[in-house]
């Protein structure tokens, strides 16, 4: 047991000093001349108190000669000795403010540093990773920091800097008190301010420990916040009567989180304050039995008397709560260690494997250990899937379970299938999204782990199911596939013009340049099939700037039957002799495609063009007939043509 106690007592102080040191590593962002001068300025306000005791002291040792004499001499001294006083407090007084104006500036800087590395680490993850349900909880911690809902490694940094005023006027006292009373009390006073102070601390960090094992239950208690009170789900709550629901689910899953918060904060802050408050009145009553004594016998002229007074109460009040340091310093550091978590999982720096045939996914590395090879250029002969598994992870069902396919460059592809077939779990392999857990995927007879991730996504264009509707202008959300020539506005225009788009932004109150959302002034929302347009544009717009593949993962879903298959028509027109992905479920809409894929259960099962899969009369042709009966028989309903 006593082997187990000190095993734990050593790994906190570890932890500990681990936590220091880290403040002390983020100081430097602030810049050399703001450190410099928040150091000196809390060394003036730590010295500053004991300077005011001393020189108060002083001017009451000399008042009696003052009072007896009216020598000039002697009120000149007393005099001198106020003014100093005075000047001493005032100074303090005068100091703080800039204190707290250079800690925000210490802060901001060092958390300007700091968003920039999660960004960093946010954005490179791979989506394996940010899709994790522990790695969305450390990312919330570290987010919420810098949303002020935390304190934030700025905040840290800025209270560490603030301990220094805190513990000079600690070692401030303890040396004017050992040298006018007792070297010996003076250590014991010392130490039992720092025994209450470091006890204090300790439960602050037990407490952070308990804050940090609810991260799960309190991302619930937000995600319900941001839900009720957002604009996502307002029509649903509204229309189908969810507030009660909401509001109870809100209250239980608050309770869920507060309730072991609450528990755990009586255990921890409770009894042990009792022991800390009984350790002061001992240590106190022994330093004043001293001082009493010493006072009672005559060795302690009024200075001395004075000053040990003074000094013996500044360390009996140190062990309470410090506003400016123990909050920011203890949680600010939490957010720090997510985002440094966080980024070590995005980094790949922690291996971890994949249920599926313990498949190794590492960053961005090749899972045989093979680094990102040199950026190379667009593929020229054909892009291969060889003998393609895949599942995603918490799951044994293998989404591809071998899959061969062959992508011709030049030429357009349509990948075709059921829902659930694996035809977007294909689209995200391709672009590298996620690997495979067994075979490979070739560019030109290259392994595509060996090509680097940047080089891979400038080469290819894609639109997504799911595709994001920027709440930025309408110029922004076509040209945001190729930032960096955003303000090619005649590009803009002609990517929307083949996308259909141009009539969309035409309608728009301040054209290229309104925002596509009403919650911004001037704003307008777009339908489904308008924001397609957009998303179309956007790709096009990559294609352009020099994307040679382009993929588009049922960009469609929300345009009707005809105007679907017209889309497809003129789309792959404009693109002929560029390599082009269709994915589709619907048949019929893809039909003059150069090659059409039939995807079942994770494999090819058919390929060829429409006429020939026709002829074969397989799953193809039997879909293919089901679909264009459905289609026949809406197009004959009246009121189907009316809706």
């Amino acid at each position: 047991m006593l082997l187990i106690s000190r095993h734990h007592a050593l790994a906190g102080f570890r932890r500990r000093a681990g936590r220091w040191v880290s403040i002390l590593r983020l100081l430097p962002s602030a810049g050399r001349g703001v450190l410099a001068a928040a150091l000196i300025l809390n060394l003036l306000i730590g010295a500053l108190p004991t300077a005011f005791v001393i020189l108060t002291s002083v001017m009451l040792s000399r008042l009696p000669a003052a009072a007896q004499s009216s020598a000039p001499e002697s009120i000149s001294s007393l005099a001198t000795a106020l003014v100093l006083a005075v000047a001493a407090f005032v100074l303090q007084q005068l100091l703080v403010p800039f204190q707290s104006a250079l800690g925000e500036v210490v802060s901001r800087r060092i958390d300007g540093a700091a968003i920039q590395r999660l960004m960093s680490s946010a954005l490179s993850a791979p989506l394996p990773v940010v899709e994790r349900p522990d790695a969305l909880d450390t990312l919330a911690d570290a987010r919420g920091g810098f949303d002020r809902t935390l304190p934030t490694p700025g905040d840290a940094a800025s209270g560490a800097l603030g301990l220094i005023a805190r513990y000079g006027q600690l070692a401030g006292a303890v040396v004017v008190l050992g040298v006018v009373l007792n070297p010996l009390v003076a250590l014991l006073v010392g130490a039992v301010a720092l025994t209450i102070r470091f006890g204090q601390r300790g439960s602050l960090g037990r407490f952070a420990a308990l804050w940090k094992s609810l991260a799960s239950e309190r991302r619930r208690v937000t995600y319900l916040r941001t839900l009720a009170s957002g604009t996502t789900a307002a029509k649903e709550i509204r229309v189908l009567g969810l507030l009660p629901w909401l509001k109870e689910r809100h209250t239980a899953d608050s309770m869920s989180y507060l309730a072991p918060l609450w528990s755990g904060r009586r255990r921890i802050l409770g009894p042990p304050f009792v022991g800390y408050a009984a350790a002061g009145l001992v240590g106190g009553a022994i330093a004043l039995a001293a001082l009493s004594g010493a006072a009672t016998d005559g060795s302690l002229s009024l200075l001395a008397l004075s000053l040990a007074i003074q000094t013996i109460l500044i360390p009996m009040r140190f062990g309470v709560f410090f506003p400016e340091s123990d909050v920011q310093t203890q949680y600010g550091m939490q957010a720090q260690d997510a985002m440094n978590a966080f980024a070590e999982t995005a980094a790949g720096t922690a291996q971890r494997t994949d249920p599926v045939e313990g498949a190794a996914i590492t960053g961005t590395a090749a899972a045989d250990g093979t680094g990102p090879g040199p950026e190379e250029g667009a593929p020229r002969g054909s892009i291969r899937f060889e003998n393609v598994s895949f599942a995603y992870e918490g799951s044994d069902r293998l989404i591809l379970d071998g899959l061969d396919l062959e992508l011709p460059i030049g030429r357009s592809t349509a990948i075709v299938g059921l829902n659930g077939a694996g035809k977007t779990t294909i689209v995200k392999l391709l672009a590298k999204l996620y690997r495979p857990v067994s075979g490979r995927i070739t560019v030109d007879g290259r392994d595509l782990e060996t090509i680097d991730d940047a080089a891979w996504h400038r080469h290819m264009a894609v639109i997504f199911q799911d595709y994001v509707r920027y709440e930025l202008s309408a110029a922004d959300n076509v040209g945001m596939s190729r930032p960096d020539r955003l303000s090619d506005r005649q590009a803009t225009v002609s990517a929307a013009e083949r996308a259909g788009a141009l009539e969309v932004v035409a309608a728009l109150p301040d054209g290229w340049d309104t925002p596509l959302s009403r919650q911004y002034r001037g704003g307008r929302d777009l339908s489904g099939g308008q924001w397609q347009r957009i998303a179309i544009a956007r790709a096009l717009f990559a294609v352009d700037a020099g994307a040679s593949v382009l993929v588009l993962d049922e960009p469609t879903a929300q345009l009707d039957v005809r105007a679907e298959v017209a889309f497809y028509d003129r789309f792959l027109a404009l693109t002929r002799g560029l390599t082009s992905v269709l994915i589709s479920h619907r048949f019929s809409s893809v039909r003059r495609a150069d090659r059409i894929v039939v995807i079942e259960s994770g494999r090819v099962a058919e390929s060829g063009g429409h006429e020939e899969l026709m002829e074969l009369d397989g799953k193809y042709a039997k879909l293919f007939r089901i679909q264009a009966e459905r289609f026949a028989a809406d197009s004959a309903d009246p009121d189907q043509d009316a809706a």
